[in-house]
């Protein structure tokens, strides 16, 4: 067996319907890692609050690697507004989010969506307003702990998503 290194892998490079909106996310490893993560999954898209750190910040830069200049990005400063923007751009806006309605994430089905939204809540309050939200989703947890970080849930829920529009790719 033999380690690879990154000149000998070749990804099979997909954009995905996907557009990330961090809701006023404050870590800036949080916010270079959501860039790390989504450009792995072929996100489309990522929206940041104007609040949140900004990608010309060090941290930031560093955790992202080169992933800030190979996604597409953009900043907003009024949270109701980007929904019902994205909402009127076809999207379906999905919190990932416990609540009381929030719908095992492997038993979602992302793929009746053409276009999906998956939304991150701020490390401390969560989502600004969930009664925004179409569904929510929710990562099974097995430990004493009942959430994780925001990132973690992010990867979780991407891996999710794009293992189900590739198999219906491929149907």
């Amino acid at each position: 067996m033999k380690q690879l290194t990154h000149y000998d892998i070749e990804n099979n490079q997909q954009e995905f319907p996907i557009t990330i909106v961090c809701d006023t996310i404050r870590t800036p490893e949080n916010i270079g890692m959501c860039f790390r993560i989504s450009e792995s999954f072929g996100v489309s898209k990522i929206y940041l609050h104007e609040s949140s750190p900004s990608v010309d910040n060090r941290i930031v830069k560093k955790t992202a690697r080169n992933t800030i200049q190979q996604i597409s990005h953009n900043t907003y400063n009024n949270f109701e507004q980007l929904i019902h923007q994205l909402k009127e751009e076809g999207n379906t806006i999905i919190g990932i989010e416990i609540t009381d309605e929030s719908i095992d994430i492997s038993d979602y089905d992302f793929c009746t969506h053409s276009k999906i939204v998956l939304l991150l809540g701020s490390e401390r309050n969560g989502i600004e307003n969930i009664n925004l939200v179409d569904a929510t989703v929710a990562i099974p947890m097995y430990g004493r702990n009942s959430s994780m970080n925001v990132i973690h849930s992010l990867a979780i829920a991407l891996y999710e998503t794009t293992n189900q529009l590739k198999e219906k790719n491929l149907k």
